[in-house]
């Protein structure tokens, strides 16, 4: 089978969880004898090809159809969702050779172009939803087009024309992370395939790392307790919550030591939490990494430098880094949010707090104080990441989504 993975950008360093989960599901394709390549636009990147782990990606230029768009606001775009239409594209999926499926983990003006393509060469497409569309909070989407305002958008006619406004409608399935999204989606198309197809983690990866020389080469404390958060620094991820509560986790135990790791996707929100770390006198308790690359090894040794991992999330689709903590032996604390509770079970292989409640929050950390309490929770969720969430598990349910998709494509010629 031969198939496109179309996404808005894919950046080495400028990486996410849709990065992971295409890199990874596109590996686990090609070892399985399908042919896949990753087309994006270079938002982010330099570089028009490029050899990721094995996986061709061919990047393309792009633009954003809005009158008065300042530099800034196209870079503020780019990062955090930007909404880019690309003739480029659009030609280059026309011409792909011996096209079975197109793959989209992008929405608006550029899924609008797959679907446009797939329904000229006749071929079905499917749709990754990695951020939660129908289960999003007001003033996240909000901040989505935020960098636009001021400027005069005309590109709704490019939408109109590639029909946008019918991607799902016209998609062979429509493949959610999260499990609320797709219960919403399935309400909402109910004549349509619906799956929740969650992430996965490449356990043997996350399973070792040098979290002694990683502290070393941080200047974080031999002796610390390390509390470690990986995400986007950005207000959906709320790293602001770890910075209001160190001063508590401090009086509690002098020896923890926060450390988070993440692209910025915000640089407000950055800076703020700088300020939120010096204005309370935590910065020798804290450590900000401005985010390392998702198939380095300075991650995975990241993972092993902490004794336990934290997501404060105000809202998060699935938490594929909930796994990697867990493919790395780490006890979780985690937001009760999103995707989160479908497979974090609150008590046994994680602990689970409301978005914001540093008094639940602080309740989970003194619990998990006791040794044999976050050896007992870390096991079992290691369990669960090698168990029930490999990659190759994932892969497998994705290549019968796309041989079904062919198969019962009701444009074949």
């Amino acid at each position: 089978m031969n198939v496109v993975q179309v996404a808005r950008r894919f950046a080495v360093n400028d990486w996410g969880g849709a990065e992971t989960v295409i890199l990874e599901t596109s590996k686990q394709l090609l070892r399985t004898g399908h042919h896949t390549e990753i087309l994006c636009t270079l938002a982010t990147a330099d570089n028009e090809s490029d050899n990721v782990e094995g996986v061709s990606v061919r990047r393309v230029p792009y633009f954003y159809p809005y009158f008065g768009l300042s530099d800034d606001a196209k870079r503020l775009l780019d990062r955090k969702g930007g909404s880019p239409f690309s003739f480029a594209m659009l030609n280059a999926l026309r011409r792909y050779p011996d096209l079975d499926l197109i793959h989209l983990h992008t929405g608006n003006r550029l899924g609008g172009i797959g679907r446009y393509v797939a329904r000229k060469r006749r071929i079905p497409y499917v749709v990754s939803l990695h951020g939660a569309k129908f289960d999003v909070p007001p003033e996240e989407a909000a901040s989505w087009t935020a960098p636009a305002k001021g400027a005069i958008e005309w590109g709704k006619m490019l939408g109109w024309w590639v029909g946008s406004r019918r991607l799902l409608d016209d998609a062979a399935a429509i493949l959610c992370v999260g499990h609320g999204d797709s219960v919403l989606a399935q309400q909402r198309f109910s004549e349509k395939r619906v799956v929740y197809l969650p992430n996965g983690v490449n356990a043997e990866r996350f399973a070792t790392g040098d979290g002694k020389g990683f502290r070393a080469r941080y200047g974080i404390p031999a002796n610390a307790l390390v509390m470690l958060t990986v995400a986007r620094i950005d207000h959906q991820k709320n790293q602001h919550f770890i910075a209001r509560v160190l001063p508590e986790l401090v009086r509690i135990r002098p020896d923890v030591h926060a450390l988070i790791v993440g692209h910025v996707t915000t640089e407000t929100y950055y800076d703020a939490l700088l300020d939120l770390i010096t204005e309370r006198n935590m910065r020798a308790h804290a450590t900000v990494i401005q985010g390392l690359p998702g198939a380095s090894q300075e991650l995975v040794d990241a993972y092993h430098a902490a004794d336990l991992f934290v997501l404060p999330s105000n809202h998060e689709p699935f938490g594929i880094v909930v796994l990697e903590a867990w493919a790395a032996g780490l006890p979780v604390i985690a937001s009760r949010v999103g995707g989160i509770p479908t497979f974090v079970e609150d008590g046994v292989d994680g602990m689970l707090f409301t978005p914001g409640d540093e008094r639940a929050f602080l309740r989970g950390f003194s619990a998990l104080l006791s040794g044999e309490r976050g050896r007992a929770l870390a096991m079992a969720g290691q369990r669960k990441a090698r168990e029930e969430y490999s990659w190759e598990r994932i892969a497998q349910r994705l290549i019968r989504i796309y041989q079904e998709a062919v198969r019962e494509n009701p444009l074949r010629k």
